[in-house]
């Protein structure tokens, strides 16, 4: 059973290589790559439950033992993130076959996203820095090439900017990761955590530690770090920034979350305490890019900035409940983030601007889309019973535990301001009198509306069935909180 947690790897690269193979037939690539990510939703599932019955599952790869060869392990935190980075690739199919243009389609769009999906996955599942690194790479490429597919002068403007840091991002990744191996003679991450105990955590060894702090907060988009990411996110079409937002930051927070709870743990008054201030004007200058525009994708995007800062917060804290709560936001967050760029994709579909104050008066043609937005809304802002609201509401809990009380303001109150800022598209788009002369740009959205409908769903049920969610939560949360019994998976110790 082991060998099934290469499946959700494998799956996505041979079906990338196969849709490169099929060029201009749109039709055959279409469904192939719907298919394909069906069937990783089914392995997923799969992978969790055996997980959850069964304990963490590895897989050395060519039969070396770890730590000298290359293993792939699924604990519950990873395999839960695998399961949602299926879920968004599959509903993000969805939503491209009626929206993306066919110039685009025709130039390996979805292989593309094939690759992209490959290294989000290989990155969640790897169980050392160096593949770590390797797999950060294939999911670079991907979203380069991406970031680029049809070439208007935003996008090639952005994609500099996105590429250049991301060059640097990357070149600081292999020196961390050179100094890491150079004291300590190793890279698999369970065998790191057992020789930096007993080594100590010495000045050196914390110094690296916030070295790879600053690699995966630029990946992660951490203040101030997250500079490159409204102005690279906002230049793509809707359903690649979706993909990006729901998955590439995520990526980021994963691998912080990974080496703070499991490498990095013998200096937590220095490190996590850094990592608690970050999070915290993370989620200040979130909210303010979020309330100072009125074009409702930079609105979605700098929310994107609220969230890391959110999570991270409950890393830092790094208590039970803290952990826990960390744990539901980053899936819920991924669900939902997807839902509102498709539906930021589908308003900018109807009125064919993003500008907010160029519309209004949409409830009277698109209820739906209107009520969807609403919906989605409340779960973003932690209402309960609503997906968000179980997440935020334990790290808050894990926050007084450990006396942080202003900073669990800066969280109460971000639930506050972010609701405001996605409440302000529902109330001046949907509401009032429509525009003069405003004319569909589209003629449907039924499309559209399907993938949407999937991801809120999801999100009403992941809130309402807290009770069923909650012992895979837990699992997840006791191995971040005892290394051990990760090590003791890897290692066989």
């Amino acid at each position: 059973m082991n060998n099934l947690i290469i499946l959700p790897i494998v799956l996505p690269l041979l079906t990338g290589i196969l849709l490169i193979f099929l060029g201009k037939n749109i039709k055959w690539q279409r469904w192939l790559s719907a298919i394909s990510s069906f069937i990783g939703i089914i392995i997923a599932c799969i992978v969790v439950q055996t997980v959850h019955e069964n304990g963490i599952q590895t897989l050395e790869i060519g039969s070396w033992k770890a730590p000298y060869g290359i293993v792939l392990v699924a604990d519950m935190y990873s395999s839960l993130l695998v399961l949602t980075t299926s879920i968004i690739g599959f509903t993000t199919l969805l939503f491209a076959f009626s929206t993306i243009t066919r110039e685009r389609e025709k130039f390996y769009f979805y292989s593309g996203v094939q690759f992209l999906l490959l290294g989000v996955t290989g990155a969640f599942l790897t169980g050392d820095l160096f593949n770590l690194f390797v797999f950060f790479e294939v999911m670079l490429m991907s979203s380069y090439m991406l970031i680029v597919l049809g070439s208007t002068k935003a996008q090639l403007r952005e994609s500099m900017k996105y590429i250049l840091v991301n060059v640097i991002s990357s070149a600081l990744f292999v020196i961390s990761v050179a100094y890491l191996y150079a004291v300590t003679g190793t890279l698999n991450m369970a065998d790191l955590s057992v020789r930096i105990t007993e080594l100590g955590q010495s000045g050196l060894i914390t110094v690296i530690s916030i070295m790879f702090l600053i690699v995966f907060g630029l990946k992660g988009a951490i203040f101030p770090l997250y500079f490159w990411l409204p102005g690279s996110y906002n230049a793509p079409p809707t359903v690649i920034t979706a993909l990006f937002g729901a998955l590439l930051t995520k990526v980021g927070v994963y691998s912080l979350t990974r080496v703070y709870t499991l490498i990095f743990i013998h200096d937590q008054a220095f490190t996590h305490q850094i990592l608690l201030w970050l999070a915290a004007l993370t989620i200040i200058f979130g909210v303010i890019g979020s309330l100072a525009y009125s074009d409702i994708k930079k609105i979605i995007i700098y929310n994107i900035i609220t969230a890391v800062g959110v999570i991270l917060f409950g890393v830092a804290v790094n208590n039970q409940a803290a952990i826990e709560g960390s744990i539901y936001y980053l899936v819920h967050d991924m669900i939902i983030k997807g839902a509102l760029f498709y539906l930021v994709g589908a308003i900018i579909a109807v009125t064919g601007t993003s500008n907010l104050k160029k519309f209004s008066g949409l409830i009277a043609s698109h209820p739906l889309l209107g009520w969807m937005l609403f919906i989605a809304a409340l779960s973003l802002a932690g209402i309960p019973p609503f997906s968000g609201f179980i997440g935020k509401l334990k790290i808050v809990q894990g926050a007084f535990e450990a006396g942080e009380y202003t900073f669990s303001l800066v969280v109460l109150l971000s639930s506050l301001f972010v609701l405001y800022s996605v409440m302000k598209i529902f109330i001046n788009g949907f509401w009032g009198e429509p525009a003069k002369n405003f004319a569909p740009k589209v003629q449907t959205i039924k499309g559209m509306v399907f993938p949407i409908a999937i991801l809120l769903i999801l999100s009403i049920g992941y809130g309402v069935g807290t009770q069923w969610v909650s012992p895979y939560i837990t699992q997840a949360s006791e191995t971040l909180l005892d290394p051990s019994i990760y090590i003791q998976a890897v290692l066989k110790e």
